[in-house]
């Protein structure tokens, strides 16, 4: 019971959060998993878990009726199974993906018949003035629409840990080890939907160069986030200055064209 309790708060805080107050990046897997670990005595899982399916996650961003799944709630409830079960990874990279779409499929459902049925509401709420009102009722609706969806990991992690713990012992070795090595496929999976969108021929040389250096010259991700930023840092930097000289540059033939035709007025008018 209280483990169920621990994770539906987590989803309350990150996925709940980042709707509230923006795009805070609060429901990212690389945050819930480690504050699921926090809250289950095993924050080291819950960092690995975290960042193995934000790999995986990394190119889900869901604007508007774009969706693919929901990240937070998959993460928090595969967590969980992990660190209950004590499977490790692989059975969070195995359940995260359904989870997170029929998570997806619960949150446009309680839009529909929370949020959405309030619209007009609002809109009168508007028409009079009644500002007080309208605050209280987005607040309102916010903690009633998040706390139904973060009952939906409660009633999971409360009645499916059995289940869930069953259906995996029943699973043969051969299946499992299929499973888990695609599961270490999905964050390459991952990588490569990021790839897709970003993929550019003036920034593919930067892919390339990351790729040498980790795999031949054996370095950190620190190190190689050390080397992004400052990669980044100077390509901004230097965009910055070319657009500075191309506007001194605009402004002086703007002055100079200016000054011609002040001369040729006072040519004609002479």
């Amino acid at each position: 019971m209280l483990q169920a309790f621990l994770v539906a708060l987590a989803v309350l805080i990150c996925v709940g959060g980042a709707e509230l107050a923006g795009f805070t990046m609060l429901n990212r897997p690389i945050v819930v998993g480690p504050l699921v670990g926090l809250f289950l005595g095993d924050i080291h899982t819950g960092v690995i878990i975290g960042a193995a399916l934000e790999a995986v996650f990394m190119g889900v961003v869901n604007i508007g009726g774009a969706s693919a799944a929901e990240p937070g709630i998959a993460t928090a409830v595969g967590t969980a199974f992990a660190i209950m079960l004590g499977k490790g990874a692989e059975v969070a990279l195995t359940l995260a993906l359904p989870i997170g779409i029929l998570g997806l499929q619960i949150k446009t459902v309680l839009y529909i018949f929370i949020v959405g049925m309030f619209a007009k509401k609002f809109d009168q709420l508007a028409a009079h003035g009644e500002e007080r009102k309208i605050v209280l009722l987005h607040y309102g609706l916010w903690l009633i629409n998040w706390m139904l969806y973060s009952l939906v990991a409660f009633l999971g992690i409360l009645f499916g840990s059995d289940v869930i713990s069953a259906f995996l012992e029943a699973i043969p070795a051969v299946i499992m080890n299929g499973l888990t090595v695609c599961g270490g496929l999905l964050p390459a999976v991952g990588m490569a939907m990021l790839m897709k969108m970003l993929w550019d021929q003036k920034n593919c040389m930067f892919y390339f160069l990351g790729f040498v250096l980790a795999a031949y010259l054996n370095l950190p991700l620190i190190a190689l986030a050390v080397l992004g930023v400052i990669i980044a840092v100077s390509m901004g930097m230097n965009e910055y200055k070319m657009n500075q000289l191309v506007l001194q540059r605009g402004i002086g033939a703007g002055s100079i064209g200016e000054y011609q035709l002040d001369e040729e007025e006072e040519e004609f008018f002479a």
